[in-house]
């Protein structure tokens, strides 16, 4: 007979998910032990393994659980019925700002550990990455079209708007000055605004 699961299975998970992320992102996902986080979670090793079979398997789900939650709201934005591109890139920065405050920690293992996953869940999550990385080369292309004249430029400037906006996790305080809607606000005008101004160079050649 099969066992019965608890009604709390799914918030225990989290639990457990939550506290590897706090350990992963201070010492690293090599760094820290099942064991260490059995005491993490004041609990024992063998229930850890109830819940997840590998150490990996937590690995992926903290990942997986975190650009899930950014790809459904990028997703929601996309299909924004009569938005301009401007307005959605805006509003897509807001909410992933908004989604960053209080998930450092899951921004951080998703940045430096990711090569820790088997190759099969890796490519998972790249895919993930990959899409929302797109998703943001339309955008650009539609502010400003005549980047389309130079396609080689059209993923580096996605590159640049996730360079800018990925390490806020690293300097932003919510407690501090600027809200997270004021500093959505600057990142927004800044590269909408400098894409709209942007002088595209003629395409040269190497010498």
């Amino acid at each position: 007979m099969a066992r019965t699961q608890a009604s709390d299975f799914n918030d225990r998970r989290e639990f457990i998910i939550e506290r590897a992320l706090q350990l992963y992102a201070e010492k690293g996902f090599l760094g820290a032990s099942v064991a260490d986080l059995a005491t993490a979670c004041k609990t024992s090793k063998s229930l850890i393994y109830h819940y997840f079979p590998s150490k990996e398997d937590i690995l992926f789900e903290a990942m997986d659980s975190h650009i899930k939650t950014l790809s459904n709201a990028a997703s929601g934005i996309a299909a924004m019925d009569g938005a301009s591109a401007s307005d959605k890139l805006n509003a897509l920065i807001h909410a992933f700002m908004h989604l960053y405050v209080g998930a450092a920690a899951r921004h951080k293992v998703l940045i430096n550990e990711l090569y820790h996953l088997p190759p099969n869940r890796r490519d998972i999550i790249v895919g993930r990455q990959r899409r929302l990385i797109q998703l943001v080369v339309d955008l650009v292309a539609d502010i400003q079209p005549q980047l389309k004249a130079r396609p080689e430029l059209l993923r580096p400037a996605a590159m640049l708007f996730y360079g800018m906006l990925n390490w806020t996790h690293t300097w932003f305080d919510p407690k501090g000055p600027a809200s997270v809607d004021s500093i959505s606000e600057l990142m927004s005008d800044l590269m909408i605004g400098g894409l709209k101004g942007l002088p595209v160079p003629s395409k040269k050649t190497r010498r």
